[in-house]
């Protein structure tokens, strides 16, 4: 990998805004499992702080890269403080602030749409609508289980989006992005459905799974050697819990473990993948990749596998451990990161 030169400093407050968000969010997500901790503050908000504290800001930031224009750097800005806002217990801050940076997100998407048209670029502005929508909700006290259903549609969107973007690198087809459409038309649809939001969204997960493992580039890298295998397996491994979580919601409906398919299964999957591409290029470091980056994620899926047996079978013990497996897997990966961050400094 090119060796960076000099750190995006000024970009690395808010990257750290959101990396708090996300210990906070693990700290609160332990205390919901029965961890000793703080009763207060945090621990209430929990899918508030990982959604839009966290996944919120650094997407912000990533998007506020690419597109280099001034104004964009208030999006991550709102949603890091808005962040903040929840971790002192303050959610009526919160939630206006998170909500303000997902508008500003939406402009952001207007602005990319307007400087290309393609089904990728409409699929990421569904995703920041999605986000905005559930903010909304979220700020004028509706539906919870409706709020975070959009948040998840805002996640998933986002991500089949620039998968989509890389699927042009394959042999031409003429319906291959098309067909990820009644699957991404599902998920948008499974807040509104009501009471048929589960079967709705368990529908849609299942197909997007059943595409995206059959279309992703990643089934070709990953006979690829070295960094690229590794995402691809990340990838690959995602999309996988992304079909448990369509086989519960459809089958067996279970709050915690479809949700935490998606959060943790899904999405920290992509982000244990992405993070090395990612991350040299909104923050300028060098990540020399290491093969001990399969051992958090290895960690991840096994403790995650765990906690969803665990809910299903309705063992509290076994779910509280694994719960705390989870976030030790993350934090492993987090650790690991920076110190290959500072291993490409030197």
């Amino acid at each position: 990998m090119t060796t960076v030169r000099r750190v995006a400093w000024n970009r690395l407050p808010l990257f750290l805004l959101g990396a708090l968000s996300l210990l906070a969010g693990m700290a609160a997500g332990l205390i919901r499992l029965g961890w000793d901790g703080p009763a207060a503050g945090a621990a209430w908000f929990h899918g508030a702080l990982m959604v839009g504290g966290f996944f919120g800001t650094i997407i912000c930031l990533e998007r506020a890269t690419a597109l280099a224009r001034p104004w964009t750097w208030t999006a991550p800005a709102l949603s890091g403080l808005g962040g903040l806002a929840l971790i002192a217990g303050n959610e009526d801050a919160g939630a206006l602030l998170i909500t303000a940076a997902s508008l500003v997100f939406l402009v952001m998407a207007a602005v990319v749409l307007r400087r290309q048209w393609a089904l990728f670029t409409v699929v990421l502005g569904l995703g920041a609508l999605a986000w905005a929508a559930g903010n909304l909700m979220w700020l004028g006290g509706g539906p919870l289980e409706a709020a975070i259903a959009w948040w998840a549609a805002f996640l998933i969107l986002t991500i089949a989006g620039e998968r989509l973007e890389l699927s042009r690198f394959l042999k031409p087809s003429r319906w291959r992005a098309w067909l990820a459409v009644p699957p991404l038309a599902l998920v948008l649809a499974a807040p509104l459905a009501g009471p048929a939001l589960w079967p709705v969204l368990g529908g849609g997960l299942l197909l997007l799974a059943v595409w995206l493992l059959q279309n992703d580039i990643a089934r070709q890298t990953i006979r690829q050697q070295g960094l690229t295998r590794y995402v691809a397996v990340a990838l690959l491994s995602g999309y996988g819990w992304l079909m448990v979580a369509g086989l519960l919601a459809v089958a067996a409906p279970h709050w915690d473990a479809i949700l935490h398919a998606i959060f943790i299964g899904f999405v920290f999957a992509m982000v244990f993948g992405h993070a090395p591409v990612i991350l040299p290029a909104v923050l300028r470091v060098s990540l020399p990749y290491t093969r001990l980056f399969y051992l958090p994620l290895a960690v991840l899926h096994f403790t995650l596998a765990l906690r969803i047996g665990a809910d299903l079978a309705g063992l509290d013990g076994l779910r509280f451990w694994a719960g705390g497996g989870n976030v030790a897997a993350i934090l492993f990966f987090l650790i690991l990161t920076a110190s290959r961050a500072v291993k490409g400094r030197r």
